[in-house]
């Protein structure tokens, strides 16, 4: 008996007998209240504890001698195909004219619909190797593509430069635009690629354009990634529209490169990069004597990201719930009291004013 007794003198949990409790509406309505609140915040702390966490980490970048994958999708609506030309530069002074990578060009016509399409793995030397294509033509276009033909036999052009020429204005003037898209394999050092007309021959792009500032680089970027993507990347390039209208002018994309490294819960290891850019646009003058272009120009960081994702720990769920659940009873239960002797003290009055 005093072993029970001494355990019940430490109970934390009194019972009071139930003619000793006194239920009440105001009791109620907190209960009610106070279970809809620790029902929410069970809830959210429930999903708080099966979303995935990711942790950042950074470190020195020690990768050597990789290559560095460039995704290209971009959009040009007022060049042709067939002068659109590829070109990647390095820091050490490599220039790279014939990539050992995947790139499509696809023939787009005034409202944008594919026409057609063509891969290459040269886009900087091309133009001559091009297939023929005939036109329909009145008595007036025929006599001006003589005179055309004549004037570019002056000029010591062959036969196949007077065909692309007539091929491409045709094109400019039915509106026909070009999407190119594909990857680079590029060295991982500090580097340029541009897309511009500068593989044609000056003579043959003046022949076209009639001058640099008739070379429209209007362009949307669809994608321009450096590597696969991770859950939460953002590619600040992606859906980029610049329109140019009356004027021409060079594009310049500065991007800094940082390698990533995306760890998954599975313990696979995503390797990718992330980046950030700035850009400038410097418009033609009568002056230049350079060609409308888009360059993007990249560098690489020396720090590595790490990114794990990580499970929140079983035990931190039941913390957290038992500090909120037990903050919300203790509330509640303060709230009630406070009610319940406010509602007493007025019934008092009430009753006291009655007499």
């Amino acid at each position: 008996m005093g072993v029970k007794q001494a355990l019940r003198s430490i109970d934390a949990f009194p019972r009071a007998e139930d003619h000793l409790l006194q239920k009440t509406q105001s009791g109620a309505v907190v209960s009610i209240v106070g279970l809809l609140i620790m029902a929410t915040l069970f809830l959210h702390e429930l999903s708080y504890y099966l979303n995935t966490l990711t942790v950042h980490q950074m470190s020195v970048d020690l990768k050597r001698g990789e290559t560095l994958p460039i995704h290209v999708n971009m959009t040009f609506p007022s060049l042709p195909c067939d002068v659109l030309s590829m070109d990647a530069i390095d820091m050490s002074g490599k220039h790279e004219v014939d990539l050992d990578t995947n790139i499509w060009k696809l023939r787009l016509n005034s409202h944008g619909h594919i026409i057609g399409t063509e891969y290459i793995s040269d886009l900087v030397e091309k133009g001559h190797e091009h297939g023929h294509s005939s036109h329909k033509h009145d008595g007036k276009e025929e006599h001006k593509n003589e005179t055309e033909t004549e004037a570019l036999n002056l000029l010591g052009f062959d036969q196949a430069a007077e065909t692309m020429i007539k091929k491409v204005k045709q094109a400019l003037a039915d509106g026909e635009g070009c999407r190119v898209y594909g990857v680079l394999d590029v060295q991982r050092v500090a580097g340029n690629f541009h897309i511009s007309v500068h593989g044609l021959n000056i003579y043959v792009a003046q022949m076209i354009f009639g001058g640099s500032k008739n070379v429209n680089v209007s362009h949307m970027i669809h994608d321009l990634s450096f590597g696969p993507k991770y859950p939460g990347i953002h590619n600040p390039l992606d859906d980029t529209n610049r329109m140019l209208h009356d004027t021409s002018g060079t594009f310049k994309y500065y991007i800094k490169i940082v390698p990533t490294e995306y760890r998954y819960l599975s313990k696979d290891v995503l390797s990718t990069n992330q980046y950030s850019v700035t850009e400038y646009f410097t418009p033609m003058t009568e002056f230049d004597r350079t060609w409308p272009a888009v360059y993007f120009l990249y560098d690489l960081s020396p720090i590595t990201v790490t990114i794990k994702e990580e499970k929140r720990s079983f035990l931190h769920l039941i913390t957290r719930l038992c500090a909120v659940l037990g903050g919300t009873f203790a509330l509640t239960g303060m709230l009630d009291r406070w009610m319940f002797r406010f509602i007493e003290s007025f019934t008092k009055k009430q009753s006291t004013r009655s007499i």
